[in-house]
């Protein structure tokens, strides 16, 4: 939504502006253009990408526009997770674990948060991370190891589609240019003709050079930043994950196991540690009850 609404405000600032100092707005509709620019600039893309990063670009873009789902309510969703993971491992022993970790889906625990399970990428790290010590095939010091590794290689994953996007969008002046010298070229072949003919392919070249500006400073670099801040939300929220189940696998009580992940968050989506202690107490006391 406020992707969309920032769209709105580019595109009244500079429709409203050239208007008010007197432009026609349907001059700046010229079809040629947006063929010359949109084309050129989705062919260098595709070439300029494997199969999978224009998969990510799409599924990016499509995230951009319904915002990080990463909230202080989806935040307290993932402790209580953790914590009744956790207090089941300490109360009867890590392969009671065991079925909560091979299906997540209809795990007892995880069903109850939606937030936790319907999300893909952290609920298959959050399975990945428990699986080695449930298992007993990872000592609780090469936990953090691995799961550094892990972290690592989706990061790269995330830096690839944002990279080709700016790449993209620092070509689109450029691709403007060409359009603009295309335009330029048919003006020179109608130059015998009437001055207004003249003047209205001028205006179609220069409109070129516009769009292709607007789209690349106005659009493509915006959405590529957008990009780049779901994606640190999103590697926050599995750094969360990971520094709760190392410090549980070190033989943390799971109470300071959650508390040490609550204090790796930033400000705005970190429970206080009074509302830590109220969502946990209450999980207590639903269990005994």
């Amino acid at each position: 939504m406020i992707v969309i609404v920032g769209v709105i405000v580019v595109l009244g600032s500079v429709l409203g502006g050239f208007t008010l100092a007197g432009g026609n707005v349907g001059a700046l509709v010229h079809i040629s253009e947006f063929i010359t620019i949109g084309g050129a600039a989705v062919g260098a893309l595709i070439v300029m990408s494997p199969k999978k990063v224009l998969i990510d670009i799409v599924k990016g873009l499509t995230q951009t526009l319904k915002g990080a789902p990463y909230n202080r309510e989806s935040y307290n969703d993932l402790m209580k997770a953790l914590y009744e993971m956790f207090m089941l491992g300490r109360r009867e022993g890590m392969i009671a674990l065991e079925e909560h970790v091979t299906t997540p889906q209809q795990s007892s625990i995880l069903s109850k948060y939606p937030s936790v399970v319907n999300n893909h990428h952290a609920i298959e790290f959050l399975v990945n991370a428990l699986r080695p010590i449930v298992d007993g095939r990872v000592k609780p010091d090469q936990l953090k190891v691995l799961l550094d590794a892990e972290l690592t290689a989706r990061e790269e994953e995330h830096h690839a589609p944002i990279g080709i996007l700016v790449k993209t969008a620092d070509a689109l002046p450029g691709f403007g240019i060409v359009a603009a010298v295309l335009g330029i070229i048919v003006t020179m072949g109608a130059i015998a003709g009437p001055p207004s003919e003249i003047g209205e392919k001028v205006a179609a070249a220069l409109v070129g050079t516009f769009l292709g500006i607007l789209l690349s400073y106005g659009f493509a670099h915006p959405l590529a930043s957008n990009m780049e801040f779901i994606g640190i939300a999103e590697m926050m929220y599995l750094r969360c994950i990971s520094s709760a189940v190392v410090a549980f696998a070190n033989g943390m009580a799971p109470i300071v196991a959650v508390e040490v992940s609550r204090r790796s968050l930033s400000s705005d989506v970190r429970p206080t540690a009074d509302e830590m202690e109220t969502m946990l107490k209450s999980l207590n006391s639903q269990a005994k009850g």
